[in-house]
């Protein structure tokens, strides 16, 4: 690996900055020398020239352009070092976020939004199951994640954001009086859909017997393409209703209405053991807003 002295990286961005050694010791207030004595590390540290030296002009090698490539890496790493650690900082850096399809997509244009406002901020957001992200905050992979259980783990901190309904979903064609009507419908499934659609059946249905009475037409683990199906009127899903809210055909399908929604909490968490950076403390609040809002 290359690690070049940040004493002798200062010398030559000076010399580059200002196009000679003398006035380049003038403004780091050192000797002439010394500035030659940095550079001189430098070309024997890469074991070639960095400057092509005619009279007075002072010309870049193509390993001194290398160096130069090297000392703007080193100053953006450095700057970006101050940035996470400043706790009044700018917003800008980078932050990855883990979250499930559904508060995913709720919240994905809005991070876009948030992306095109601040330009030096870099979002990397990845959809994923409860699990994974746990393991994936755990592991370092993530600094922020939200998920829809609260976490036993003494090693997260959970904050509540939101709350959000899980619905049953039909196609817009179909009425639904009692639970034969869902029998003769048939289940789409995904990942959580067993999970999800038993909760809600349970409470709903009487005649509910656990979804192993229930045919199943279909499944997608893709968070956007699941309600295809249902559009078709290929079965019902049960779904939380930012997904069902996402959906692009959403004259092609219809919630059913209950007295009472059945809930999902959602938690956003992150390591216990250190503080958080401004920017996920910043980006905590705008998802917390953009999950609430309407």
């Amino acid at each position: 690996m290359v690690i070049l002295n940040p004493v002798w990286l200062r010398s030559f961005r000076a010399v580059v900055d200002h196009g000679s050694f003398t006035r380049a010791a003038d403004a780091l207030d050192l000797t002439q020398a010394a500035v030659s004595q940095h550079i001189r590390h430098i070309e024997d540290f890469t074991g070639e020239d960095i400057f092509l030296r005619r009279g007075r002009k002072i010309d870049l090698t193509p390993a001194g352009k290398a160096v130069l490539v090297y000392a703007d890496d080193v100053d953006t790493a450095a700057r970006r070092l101050d940035a996470r650690l400043e706790q009044d900082g700018p917003l800008c850096g980078d932050l990855r976020i883990a979250t499930p399809g559904s508060s995913g997509l709720r919240i994905y244009n809005g991070l876009l939004d948030l992306q095109q406002a601040q330009p030096d901020i870099k979002i990397h957001h990845r959809f994923a199951p409860t699990e994974d992200i746990i393991t994936s905050i755990i592991e370092d992979r993530a600094e922020l994640g939200v998920i829809t259980r609260l976490p036993d783990d003494p090693r997260l901190t959970a904050l509540k954001l939101a709350t959000e309904p899980i619905e049953l979903v039909v196609p817009a064609n179909v009425d639904i009086g009692d639970f034969d009507d869902l029998l003769a419908l048939g289940f789409i499934d995904h990942p959580d859909g067993r999970a999800m659609a038993t909760r809600l059946l349970g409470q709903r249905f009487r005649a509910f017997s656990g979804m192993r009475s229930v045919a199943c037409h279909g499944f997608s683990n893709q968070i956007t393409l699941i309600l295809e199906p249902v559009a078709r009127g290929l079965g019902f899903t049960v779904l939380p209703r930012f997904a069902c809210q996402a959906f692009h055909k959403r004259d092609q399908i219809k919630t059913v209405a209950f007295s009472e929604p059945v809930l999902d909490s959602l938690y956003m968490i992150h390591r216990s053991e250190w503080s958080i950076s401004p920017l996920a403390k910043y980006i905590t609040g705008e998802i917390r807003r953009m999950l609430n809002e309407g």
